[in-house]
C-alpha cells in the first residue's frame, strides 16, 4: 500500500487556495481525507496528546487513512528523564491503535545528534521504551549515512526516514533506504536559494517539483514495494497556500506510476 500525505492539514493559507473560503475549521481534516491517505500530526512534537485529542481526530478520517505522529521533543530533543514521557505517549495512541488509523512514529532527531555510542544505545532505548510500534527516523546529520548505521536500524526494526531537499554541502543526500516495516519519505523541495537565507521559514521549502525530478523516486519505491513494505511519500515543501497543488501533482504521480503489490 502506499500513502501520501502533508507534513499537517491545519494552515490558515490554505483557506481559498485548497479549503473552501466558507468551509468550517473543524471540517478541514475531512475535506483533506477525502483526496489524502495520510498526514503527518505536527503538534505532538511541542505537547503529548491527550488519548481523547486523538480520538477525536480519527473519527473525522475515513477507514484507511494514517496518521504519522511526530515524537515529542522530550524524546528526541532533550533525551533525560523522560521515561514518564514515553508512557504517556504510548497511551495516547491507543485510539488511533483501536481505530486502525496509526502508521508509524516519526522520530526526528536534531543535527547535534551524533553518531556515537551515546546516541546508538539511545536508539535501542527508544526501541525498548516504544514495544512494538512502528516507528521511523529521521536523522539531520549525515555522519548517520553509513551501512552499519542501516544494519543498526534493521536489528532495531526503526524505520529510516529518506528525504529529497537541496543537494547542499552538509545535508543529507537523498539515498533510498527501508530498514523496517515502513518506508519514508519526506520530500523537503530542492529550493537552495532559500535554504540557508529566508525571512520567513515557509520560503526554504517554496518548491516546485518536476515530473522529471519525482521520477527518480520511482524505480527506488518499485524496490520497496517488491520487498512489501509499505511506502509512505510525505511531502513536505510549503509554499504558503500552493503547497496542496504540488502535492496533489505527487499524489497523481506515485500512485499511478507505481502499482504496489
Amino acid at each position: 500500500m502506499i500513502c501520501v500525505g502533508t507534513s499537517g492539514y491545519s494552515y490558515a493559507d490554505w483557506v481559498g487556495p485548497y479549503y473552501p473560503t466558507d468551509l468550517p475549521k473543524q471540517e478541514w481534516l475531512s475535506f483533506y481525507a477525502q483526496e489524502f491517505q495520510a498526514s503527518e500530526l505536527n503538534f505532538t512534537y511541542y505537547r503529548v496528546p491527550s488519548p481523547w485529542t486523538l480520538e477525536r481526530i480519527a473519527q473525522k478520517t475515513p477507514g484507511g487513512f494514517l496518521f504519522a505522529i511526530k515524537a515529542n521533543k522530550k524524546m528526541t530533543h532533550e533525551r533525560e528523564d523522560n521515561e514518564a514521557v514515553f508512557a504517556e505517549f504510548c497511551v495516547a495512541l491507543r485510539p488511533l491503535l483501536e481505530a486502525d488509523k496509526f502508521g508509524c512514529v516519526l522520530a526526528q532527531f536534531p543535527y547535534s545528534f551524533h553518531n556515537n555510542e551515546q546516541s546508538r544505545e539511545y536508539l535501542r532505548l527508544f526501541r525498548e521504551r516504544m514495544g512494538e510500534l512502528p516507528v521511523v527516523v529521521e536523522f539531520r546529520n549525515r555522519e548517520w549515512i553509513r551501512p552499519e548505521v542501516f544494519d543498526l536500524l534493521r536489528q532495531l526494526s526503526l524505520g529510516f526516514c529518506c528525504v529529497d531537499q537541496p543537494r547542499l554541502k552538509g545535508l543529507i543526500l537523498p539515498i533510498a533506504e527501508a530498514t523496517g516495516p515502513i518506508a519514508y519519505v519526506r520530500f523537503h523541495g530542492r529550493n537552495a536559494a532559500k535554504w540557508w537565507q529566508h525571512k520567513e521559514a515557509w520560503e526554504r521549502y517554496d518548491y516546485t517539483y518536476t515530473t522529471e525530478e519525482l521520477s527518480e523516486w520511482a524505480p527506488r519505491s518499485r524496490n520497496w514495494t517488491s520487498r512489501r513494505r509499505r511506502p509512505s511519500p510525505s511531502p513536505t515543501t510549503t509554499g504558503r497556500g500552493r503547497r496542496w497543488i504540488r502535492h496533489g501533482s505527487l499524489r497523481c504521480y506515485w500512485v499511478g506510476k507505481i502499482q504496489p503489490s
